[in-house]
């Protein structure tokens, strides 16, 4: 059905950016730069409106296409299908900045002259919802958390810092932060899935304020999944700040031992072990990690809880197939402090596996952001880069490949956090740059590289031929 005809972006219209191929937007004729204009005659707020409207196995979507024309457009689909478009804009509004003043806050501590985006702060519900951030809740209005659980929108991930009202005024550096706890209550009233996170600062809400928020937290449950408790993240740059210190082997233990205490007891009465340690407690305390089944199917993995025993067992998989036979490869691998141990570990046993594979792996130093920051994600294309030219200088073979964590680059992108480029990287090395994601087989299929070898035994078999004749 076509309609009249009007072509300026007014509030409340959204202009389409991406079709799927194959989606029920692309049967329907609807292309990128088209404008959504209405759904089931309701103007269309933000993202959450958009979720909500669409769910119907029966809509009706008014859109403006790039000549003017609008179209009313009538869809049959299956309840909770997704149409297949991606917005200009992704929470087709405006975002919402944080109003608080965290005492242990990543960005106040990021060194100046980097790129404008970095030291933007987000505390936005919808966000939440979409790319499971974290949020505190005071940006919130009580109106916000009534259209949550109407459209029910789940599941929402909530920084809690700690349950103790004051504390956590003093910690967000926000007199309404203690107050907006309610808001938890509210969600569990109305049946919302929640997480929880506590960033644990030494001396401050660890101890028996960490137990009094985990019990406190566990009256939320079943529909609060899970709650992780992970470190404050320290750089060199934090001058004028809130006086933080890293924990010791001991401290990191006890906060371990903490946790596992209250695991069972949640286990037993709700089916979940609720409370988890990030993976970076039990390597600063030099524990193994917990057991897989421990993880609760891994619900917090994007918070750094149960990435390396995930990373363990989905290695050992992948080499119990392998049968192992002589190769000729030298590779590099890079990465940070954190995960160092265990990737040397896997590429030793796959050196054994195959003979005359060599692999180097490196611990880059931080030297950008300071050397208490030890997680791969945090590298910059700089250190990288003079850390392994002092190597080669050495007399180090780097091989022909170097491999890095997709962490390291920025999403979606060949660029590091320091905006260098890939390219950049592979010309001062002199090295093809890979980035692998996180997990066993991609590390394992990264190292032996099946279309390498093939090459390689290609070329062996013109020469030999060559030889012959």
């Amino acid at each position: 059905m076509r309609l009249s005809k009007e072509n300026k972006l007014k509030k409340n219209e959204h202009l389409i950016k991406e079709v799927y191929p194959g989606s029920i937007a692309e049967e329907m004729g609807i292309e990128p730069g088209d404008v959504l204009l209405r759904i089931n005659k309701q103007e269309i707020g933000d993202v959450f409106d958009y979720r909500y409207y669409i769910k119907d196995d029966y809509i009706e979507v008014l859109i403006r296409k790039a000549d003017g024309e609008e179209w009313l457009l009538e869809i049959d689909k299956d309840y909770d299908d997704d149409l297949g478009i991606e917005f200009d804009n992704g929470l087709m509004s405006d975002y919402r900045s944080c109003s608080n003043k965290c005492i242990f806050c990543f960005i106040d501590q990021m060194p100046p002259g980097m790129r404008e985006t970095l030291y933007f702060k987000d505390d936005d519900s919808r966000l939440s919802f979409l790319q499971g951030n974290y949020i505190t809740l005071t940006n919130m209005s009580e109106k916000d958390v009534e259209r949550i659980i109407h459209m029910q929108l789940a599941p929402i991930n909530i920084s809690v810092q700690s349950t103790n009202p004051e504390l956590r005024c003093k910690m967000l550096h926000n007199r309404f932060a203690g107050d907006k706890l309610k808001y938890l209550d509210q969600l569990y009233e109305g049946h919302v899935e929640m997480n929880g996170q506590i960033v644990c600062c030494k001396g401050v809400n660890d101890g028996d304020e960490l137990r009094r928020s985990i019990e406190d937290l566990s009256k939320y449950l079943p529909f609060m999944r899970s709650v992780s408790a992970v470190p404050a993240g320290i750089t060199k740059y934090r001058d004028g700040l809130y006086p933080l210190e890293l924990y010791t082997k001991e401290e990191a233990g006890a906060v371990i031992d903490l946790i596992e205490s209250y695991q069972k007891k949640f286990y037993e009465e709700y089916g979940l072990h609720f409370i988890h340690a990030s993976d970076e407690w039990y390597i600063t305390a030099e524990r193994d990690f917990p057991e897989e089944e421990r993880y609760d199917g891994y619900i917090q993995l994007e918070n750094g809880v149960g990435m390396m025993r995930l990373f363990i067992e989905e290695f050992e998989e992948a080499v119990r197939h392998l049968e192992g036979k002589p190769m000729e490869r030298t590779l590099t691998i890079a990465t940070g402090k954190l995960t160092y141990p265990t990737i040397c570990q896997f590429a030793e046993q796959l050196m054994k596996l195959y003979p005359g594979l060599v692999v180097h792996v490196y611990a880059i130093r931080n030297d950008f952001f300071g050397e208490t920051i030890t997680v791969s994600g945090l590298i910059t294309g700089q250190d990288l880069v003079t850390q392994l030219l002092e190597y080669k200088e050495q007399g180090v073979d780097l091989g022909e490949t170097l491999l890095i964590p997709s962490n390291m680059l920025r999403t979606g992108e060949e660029v590091f956090l320091d905006d260098m480029t890939v390219q950049q990287v592979e010309k001062a090395l002199e090295v093809h740059l890979t980035a692998i994601e996180p997990g066993g087989q991609d590390f394992v299929d990264a190292i032996l590289d099946e279309e390498y070898q093939m090459e390689r035994e290609n070329e062996e078999f013109v020469y030999v031929n060559a030889y012959d004749r």
